[in-house]
C-alpha cells in the first residue's frame, strides 16, 4: 500500500505541474541545433539558459545567433532599424548562458538535450540533471537517431521523458516531431505538443520508433539511391535529376546525403543495423563507408557523392 501510495502521489504531483505553462528552457549544447533551439524558444517569449562546455564555445555560439538575428531584423525591420535593433537586444536579453548544467536545471521547466549522438554521453548527462532539476521538469532529447527510451533509463523521470526533434536551420525550418515513449505521461506529451507549437512550429506525433518519422523515410532512401549507383543501375547526377523533376524534391537523395554529411547518414544507419540487423532497409553501404573511411564527408569537407570545391 506504502509503495502504491509513493506511485500515485509522486504521478499526481509531476502530472499536474506539467500541465503548467512551460516559460524557463534549458538548452544543452551550442551547435547549430541547440543555438537555433534557444534563438527560437527566445524569440518566442521563453527564458532560456544555454548551455556548452565552455564560455569560448558560448561566445562564438552567441556571435553567430546575433548575425542570425541581424538578418531577420533587416527584412522585417527594412524601414525601421531602431526597431531592428531592439528586436534583437529583446531576444538575446533572454538568452543567458552558462557551463555547468546542473545550475540553471536546477530552476527551469523543460531541458532540450543537441549535444553529440551518443548514447552514454546523453545518459551521463541526463542522470546529473535529473539529480538536479524539480520534480515538475521536464526533460527531451533532439536526438535524431537513438531510442529516446534508451537516453531516459539514466533517469527516475519516465514519465517526464520524450523527444523533441527540431530540423536545421531551427529559425527556418517549420516542423519538429514531438517523441513520446511507452513511459511518458499524457500530461507530459501534451506539455512538449504546447511548446512547440508556442515556438509557432508544426507538430507531428510520433512514437519512439527509429528514425522517428523523417529520418525513418529519409534515410533508408538516401541508401537505396546509393545502392541504385552500386549497382551501376544510374548516376547520382541521373538519381538526383529525376527524383527532383519526377517526384518534385527539392534536393536529390545524393545532394542531400552530401548535405547532411556522409558521418551522420553512415552513423544514423550503423546503429539501426546494429540493433535491427535482419532490417534490409537499414543494411550498410560499402560506397558510403568507403567515402567516410576517406574523410569525404559531402559539403563540410569539400567532396562526397560531389565535389564541392569553390
Amino acid at each position: 500500500m506504502a509503495q502504491f501510495l509513493q506511485v500515485f502521489s509522486r504521478s499526481f504531483s509531476s502530472s499536474s505541474s506539467a500541465m503548467a505553462q512551460i516559460k524557463h528552457v534549458t538548452v544543452i549544447g551550442s551547435g547549430l541545433m541547440g543555438s537555433g533551439i534557444a534563438q527560437v524558444a527566445a524569440a518566442t517569449g521563453h527564458n532560456v539558459a544555454l548551455v556548452d562546455q565552455t564560455d569560448d564555445i558560448l561566445s562564438k555560439s552567441m556571435a553567430n545567433m546575433n548575425k542570425s538575428l541581424q538578418r531577420v531584423a533587416k527584412k522585417k525591420f527594412a524601414d525601421d532599424p531602431k526597431g531592428g535593433e531592439s528586436f534583437i537586444n529583446e531576444i538575446i536579453s533572454r538568452i543567458k548562458t552558462e557551463t555547468d548544467p546542473t545550475v540553471p536545471a536546477a530552476n527551469t521547466d523543460l531541458v532540450i538535450e543537441a549535444i553529440v549522438e551518443n548514447l552514454d554521453v546523453k545518459q551521463k548527462l541526463f542522470k546529473s540533471l535529473d539529480e538536479a532539476a524539480p520534480q515538475h521538469t521536464i526533460f527531451a532529447s533532439n536526438t535524431s537517431s537513438l531510442p529516446i527510451g534508451d537516453i531516459a533509463a539514466s533517469t527516475k523521470r519516465l514519465d517526464r521523458f520524450g523527444g523533441l526533434h527540431y530540423f536545421n536551420p531551427v529559425p527556418m525550418m517549420k516542423l519538429v516531431e514531438v517523441i513520446r515513449t511507452p513511459d511518458t505521461s499524457d500530461e507530459t506529451f501534451k506539455s512538449l505538443v504546447d511548446f512547440g507549437k508556442a515556438m509557432g512550429k508544426v507538430t507531428v506525433e510520433c512514437k519512439d520508433t527509429p528514425g522517428f518519422i523523417v529520418n525513418r523515410l529519409l534515410v533508408p532512401y538516401m541508401l537505396e539511391a546509393v545502392r541504385l549507383m552500386e549497382r551501376g543501375d544510374a548516376s547520382p547526377r541521373d538519381i538526383d535529376t529525376a527524383m527532383k523533376l519526377g517526384a518534385g524534391y527539392p534536393m536529390g537523395p545524393f545532394e542531400l546525403a552530401d548535405y547532411v554529411g556522409l558521418d551522420t547518414t553512415k552513423f544514423i544507419i550503423d546503429g539501426w543495423h546494429e540493433k535491427f540487423p535482419e532490417n534490409p532497409l537499414f543494411q550498410p553501404s560499402p560506397l558510403l563507408n568507403k567515402l567516410v573511411s576517406e574523410g569525404n564527408l559531402g559539403m563540410k569537407t569539400g567532396k562526397g557523392f560531389y565535389s564541392h570545391k569553390k
